[in-house]
């Protein structure tokens, strides 16, 4: 069953210096979870020491394989195999697992750790990035790829267990991965029947093999997990396979090598203990102490020497293809580090000139299409996508090339996702993870409930994402309370990272663009309106006010009675509020909020000068009102919605809710009157 790697190691020993390192760890933490990490280490011995293209020593390099560990719960063998492998994880990190400052967290980090791909932990997400990794990799070698030059060469490996396979993302990954033909993937499927909960059979009962080939993929076993030989074989085929991603169906134990223990729900997310330890150490026949790894084993597990060979050799094959081919060398190389093109100052500057210019109503989803229009053949790295709703959320610019139509000599950027909002989302972080690419993907807005803890990942995990959520309101009419978001933006807003852009016209769309565009560490969403809302005025040279999120868009001659604080389509409101206030001689600021993380990241001397004290604020936005507490204060006013909504044509749903210029400017007068402590005579 073995295959002797050297003469003096065998392949179960190397495994087992993962089990051991694996159970130390969690014993030592005394928490964890030590049973999938023993049930897989003789796949991840044989695929990392084997078949895995990386280079400890540049876990950047653009060309490695990426590996991903779906069940992120395991996080002890990804940690022991980047340790055993040469990578900037000493022992003293796997002696602190899950310790506070550690670098071996609970669940595995990107950016955290060198040689994690992407943050795992909720199950099913870790398969859907690798989908979007593979999907990169196919996109990027048919960009770049030439006759003779091939520098987008690699391939994507993800392990998965029962629970990522039950979550329902994993259909909607999966199913994509078939239609798109993602041959460089390969997923391997850990088949121990075990869940927290105990045997599986009781509620997953499903022929996974029968549904991965339903799919359209290349499904190889059942195989003995602990095989080695079968386990190489398995991984020969998916490698030869050139249409198709590959599922390898591994039959494990969980928990294996423990006397008492394996094959129970006792090892999926527990220590050991001590006693057991010590019986599966006798079992195992290694004899050493905590945390020691021969060094014949270290020896044979470090990857850096092969790892260094395999990237001087790409290196040698870029620089050929660089001489044949300069200019897409240098996209290349710009598009891996995520610079903007050069000229991407002459862009921004065009594109909100051109945006300045527009005139007449206009509604806010139709005007971040006029940006993609102009921004789709400027930059090239820019990949769309809409949960099949392209034609309502406006997501394909004239420069769009569908993945479902492209012709051979064409690389798509744009794909039609069909109705997976979350399969969609994850899919975009795999992309944005695996570099060179921008992805950006539509849906309601309602319905980013579907994958909101995709657009979680995307902040936690600091990528450039731009989610297009449109029909941002009641504003979107008829289709009535099922599709009319009232939570959703102040939902959105509470989570850390995430810049939410609600913009008042197409000078603001353009501004929301262009910054989530330059933005590099986290991602952006994009609320647009379905009705039409009028231009706000010549506003030549205020797009850094408008990018700082909050700014004085109308103001009085003197100091302000009131502030009125309002987003998206409700600016509009306010500002006709405010000309009906002049008339009555009160004075109004308005102030536009299109973006509140990013007003409150400024400095208070903007704050201020924007929000002065002691002047009554009143907010106005058609979604609940709670958020807006922070800015008005338990004095001030807000005009929002607290209910559901209801089936109606936008004008009178606004009238239904008090969302008007004359029910705002009769709450600004009643707030400034008492405030001021008068009876209401101002």
């Amino acid at each position: 069953m073995n295959v002797n790697p050297s003469e003096n190691t065998s392949r179960r020993e190397l495994a087992n210096a993962l089990r051991f390192l694996a159970i130390d760890a969690v014993e030592k933490a005394k928490s964890g979870h030590p049973g999938a990490p023993m049930g897989m280490a003789d796949i991840a011995e044989v695929l990392w020491r084997d078949h895995l293209r990386h280079n400890p020593a540049n876990p950047q390099w653009s060309d490695r394989d990426r590996f991903v560990l779906s069940n992120g719960h395991g996080s002890m063998l990804i940690y022991a195999l980047l340790h055993l492998s040469g990578y900037d994880l000493p022992l003293s990190e796997l002696q602190n697992f899950r310790q506070l400052g550690s670098r071996t967290a609970g669940h595995p980090e990107v950016g955290h750790t060198p040689g994690i791909e992407t943050t795992t932990g909720p199950l099913g997400q870790g398969l859907t990035n690798a989908v979007g990794m593979a999907l990169a990799e196919q996109l990027q070698a048919r960009r770049y790829n030439r006759p003779g030059h091939t520098v987008v060469d690699h391939r994507t490996w993800v392990f998965v267990g029962d629970g990522c396979l039950m979550e329902g993302i994993s259909h909607e990954a999966a199913s994509l991965a078939g239609v798109w033909g993602l041959d460089k993937l390969t997923c391997f499927y850990d088949d121990n029947g075990i869940s927290i909960d105990g045997h599986v059979e009781g509620w997953f009962r499903d022929d996974t093999p029968a549904r991965f080939r339903a799919y359209g993929w290349h499904v190889v076993g059942p195989i003995d997990g602990h095989d080695a030989a079968a386990v190489s074989a398995a991984i020969g085929e998916a490698k030869a396979e050139a249409s198709r991603p590959t599922l390898i169906v591994c039959r494990t134990q969980i928990g294996w090598g423990s006397p008492n223990k394996v094959g129970s729900h006792d090892v999926h997310g527990a220590p050991l203990g001590a006693t057991e330890v010590a019986a599966t150490r006798a079992a195992l026949d290694w004899p050493h102490a905590p945390f020691v790894v021969p060094d014949e084993l270290r020896s044979a597990w470090d990857a850096r020497p092969a790892g260094a060979a395999s990237e001087a050799a790409w290196q040698s094959r870029f620089a050929a293809y660089r001489s044949q081919h300069p200019e897409l060398a240098a996209e290349f190389v710009r598009t891996q580090t995520g610079d903007l093109p050069e000229n991407w100052s002459e862009i921004r500057s065009e594109l909100l000139a051109r945006a300045g210019d527009r005139q007449g109503g206009v509604a806010s989803r139709k005007s971040s299409q006029n940006c993609l229009d102009f921004l789709i053949d400027r930059v090239p790295e820019l990949l769309g996508g809409s949960a099949d709703l392209t034609g309502s959320n406006l997501t394909a610019g004239k420069g769009s090339i569908a993945w479902h139509s492209a012709p051979a000599e064409q690389t798509p950027n744009y794909l039609s996702y069909g109705v997976r909002e979350f399969g969609m989302t994850a899919i975009m972080n795999g992309v944005a993870l695996h570099g060179g690419l921008i992805p950006y993907g539509g849906t309601f807005a309602v319905f980013s409930d579907y994958s909101r803890n995709a657009i979680r990942m995307s902040a936690l995990m600091q990528q450039r994402v731009i989610h297009v959520l449109t029909h941002d309101s009641i504003g979107l009419g008829e289709d009535g309370p099922t599709h009319q978001p009232i939570e959703h933006v102040g939902s959105l807003r509470l989570i850390p990272g995430l810049d939410v852009w609600r913009p008042c016209d197409e000078l603001e769309t353009a501004v929301a663009w262009s910054e989530s565009l330059e933005r590099r560490d986290g991602p952006a969403a994009l609320f647009l309106s379905r009705q039409n809302l009028e231009q706000c005025g010549d506003r030549a040279g205020r797009a850094d006010d408008i990018a700082r999120g909050g700014y004085v868009l109308s103001d009085t001659d003197g100091a302000p009675q009131a502030v009125i604080i309002a987003t998206g389509s409700e600016v509009g409101i306010a500002l006709a509020a405010q000309r009906d206030l002049a008339t009555h001689g009160v004075a109004v600021r308005v102030v536009s909020m299109p973006c509140c993380e990013r007003f409150d990241r400024q400095k208070a001397s903007w704050k201020k000068s924007v929000l002065p004290a002691d002047v009554p604020r009143i907010a106005i936005e058609a979604a609940h009102p709670d958020p807006w507490r922070k800015y008005v204060g338990m004095a001030g006013e807000v005009l929002g919605i607290d209910r559901f909504g209801e089936s109606a044509p936008a004008p009178a749903l606004y009238e239904r809710f008090g969302l008007t210029a004359v029910h705002l400017a009769q709450v600004v007068v009643e707030t400034i009157a008492r405030e001021c402590g008068s009876d209401g005579d101002i």
